[in-house]
This record gives C-alpha cells, sequence and structure tokens, in this order.
C-alpha cells in the first residue's frame, strides 16, 4: 500500500499516556454533545433509532455518517431495539453508497474518541484507488483536496433517497 505521503517519513516516539483521559463532547465536564445541541450537520434520512448526515470538509462524495437518535456511546449502549436495527440498515446504506456508481468498495468505521454520541462513518473508495485500500483512506480522504460542503450534502440527499 502506498502512503499519501513522500519519503522519507520518520517515527516519533509516542507521548506520555494522559490517565484519566480528559472527557469527551457528550460526557460530563466536557464540551456539550454536538448531535444533541443541534451542532451537527442537518439530517439528510431518519427513522426512529438513527439519522444519516453529511459530512463536511471531506473530500470524498458519497462520505455520510450515522448517529443513533438516543445519546449512547457504543455499541454495547444501544438499545436492543437499536441494536437489532443497526446490521440491515448498515446494509441498506452501503448498498446506496455502492449505487452511487465508481465505488470500489464502502468503508465502515468507528473511532470513538470525539465525541459520546454514538456514530459510524461509511466512506466510498473511489473504485480503482487500489493506494486507498484498507486502513489508507482515511489517509487519503484527509489529504486529497476537498470538494464543497454543498457536494458532500447532495451526495449524501441522493443517498437517503436511495433509503
Amino acid at each position: 500500500m502506498e502512503l499519501p505521503y513522500t519519503e522519507p517519513l520518520t517515527v516519533r516516539e509516542a507521548g506520555p499516556r494522559i490517565v484519566p483521559e480528559p472527557p469527551r463532547r457528550g460526557e460530563p465536564g466536557g464540551e456539550p454533545c454536538g448531535l444533541c445541541s443541534g451542532g451537527a450537520t442537518k439530517a439528510v434520512w431518519g427513522n426512529e433509532h438513527f439519522t444519516l448526515h453529511p459530512p463536511v470538509g471531506g473530500s470524498m462524495p458519497g462520505h455520510v455518517w450515522l448517529a443513533s437518535r438516543e445519546h449512547v456511546d457504543s455499541f454495547c449502549d444501544l438499545s436492543p431495539e437499536a441494536a437489532q436495527a443497526f446490521g440491515p440498515l448498515v446494509a441498506r446504506i452501503e448498498r446506496a453508497i455502492l449505487a452511487e456508481g465508481d465505488v470500489g468498495r464502502v468503508h465502515v468505521s468507528r473511532w470513538g474518541d470525539g465525541g459520546a454520541h454514538f456514530h459510524v462513518w461509511f466512506m466510498p473508495r473511489p473504485l480503482g484507488m487500489l493506494e486507498a485500500k484498507n486502513f489508507m483512506l482515511p489517509l487519503w480522504e484527509d489529504v486529497l483536496p476537498n470538494v464543497s460542503d454543498e457536494e458532500l450534502r447532495e451526495a449524501a440527499e441522493r443517498i437517503a433517497a436511495r433509503l
């Protein structure tokens, strides 16, 4: 796999561990939750358990994120009903993104370090962009030129219409 950087890269040492970790958005002592406070991008789709959102400042149209309506932190915190609905919805979203065309694969990711409100990311790998396979896709997404937020939202709206 090819990095989106030129050589020589140097490995840096990890910093000291910070324990306890500082609170994230949506945790006691942290900033308010962006979703619960209305600070997130407006949803393009929703049902009783989840909402679908476009990102801002991205380079890949078709990149969307799915958030729970309930303020929970992780998969293990979802209500049984939301957890049961999650898998079939992920499959529907993947099909809707693939229908955009020019998509090789759809990567589904959850990092969970930014905010304490459950959300997962759907990232379309452009067809034929093999240097962006596997864990390289987020790196390439970060360094490629951004498209307009309007273009990201329009792609998200097309995906939502297929749901």
